[in-house]
This record gives C-alpha cells, sequence and structure tokens, in this order.
C-alpha cells in the first residue's frame, strides 16, 4: 500500500577503478577467465584507488588485501580482485581505507594501491569484478574495451 516510501533497490554495478574494461574470458588467468568464481568483468586500471562497485556492506577484505567482498543492497555478492598473482605479495603495496563489516556506497574507496612498488615489481594489475553470488540475477556486463571511471554502469543486473 505505502510502496512510494520503498527505496527502489540498485541493479547497477559501477566500475571500481579508472582504465579499460577487458572481458572476462580474456584475462591471463584460467581461474577468471573460465568463470570459476563467477562471472564478471576486467579492467586495466590507470589508478592508484579502489572503490565499492555498489552500495551494500564490505563483508570480507581478504588477509593480504588484495580483494575485498561487497553484499549488495539486492543480496548478490560482488568480488573485487586486484591484479594477477597479488596474493603473493602478502600485503605489500595495499593499503586498507575500510574496514570490514562497514556499510559503502558506490564510488567509497576501499584500497589505496602504491603504483611506484607495483610497477617496480612489474605486478600485473589487471583487476577483476566478479560475482560469487548473484542472488537470482542475472547479470549483462559493459563491452570488451571501454574506458570507464569510477562510477561508471558496468553492468546491470536483472
Amino acid at each position: 500500500m505505502f510502496s512510494f516510501f520503498t527505496k527502489k533497490k540498485d541493479n547497477k554495478l559501477y566500475s571500481p577503478v579508472d582504465g579499460k574494461t577487458i572481458a572476462i574470458e580474456n584475462v591471463k588467468d584460467e581461474t577468471f577467465a573460465k568463470k570459476i568464481l563467477g562471472d564478471g568483468i576486467a579492467f586495466e586500471i590507470n589508478n592508484d584507488i579502489v572503490c565499492s562497485p555498489c552500495d551494500g556492506k564490505l563483508e570480507l577484505i581478504t588477509e593480504t588485501s588484495h580483494a575485498f567482498i561487497v553484499r549488495n543492497e539486492n543480496g548478490a555478492q560482488v568480488m573485487v580482485h586486484i591484479g594477477l598473482n597479488t596474493v603473493a605479495l602478502n600485503g605489500q603495496g595495499f593499503t586498507r581505507v575500510c574496514s570490514e563489516g562497514q556499510k559503502i556506497k558506490k564510488g567509497d574507496s576501499i584500497i589505496q594501491l602504491d603504483r611506484h612498488f607495483m610497477e617496480k615489481n612489474d605486478i600485473d594489475l589487471t583487476t577483476m569484478l566478479i560475482i560469487t553470488e548473484d542472488n537470482g540475477l542475472v547479470p549483462k556486463f559493459l563491452q570488451q574495451g571501454e574506458s570507464v571511471i569510477v562510477g561508471d554502469t558496468v553492468a546491470i543486473m536483472e
């Protein structure tokens, strides 16, 4: 009866970085390319901050700070994984800006990167946005090769 008081849930996922989109199938890591963890999109990043791709709750930041998981308002779980083989860095080059359990909004800074350290150590910073739990929603992703900035729509979940 009072549905006009109910906030409409956002079915979009937004770019967590500035850069260029890459089809998940073209990522140079089979775990992501074969969608073992879930469907998604990747980014060739050109900034040093990684942000939340949606409104929700920051459920997890890995011990090594190379990945984090957000549960969005629709119940979907989204993982952002920064770089390839970055777990081996044991947290070097990553600084947490937020804390687990925190309510966050799309575009909120989550992880700060030390670009100088990453470049000096020849780290591939291809960053993946993976839907690990879709809560019954089907994602449609932006095409490969599109330039994006933090907050640009990269997927719609229907």
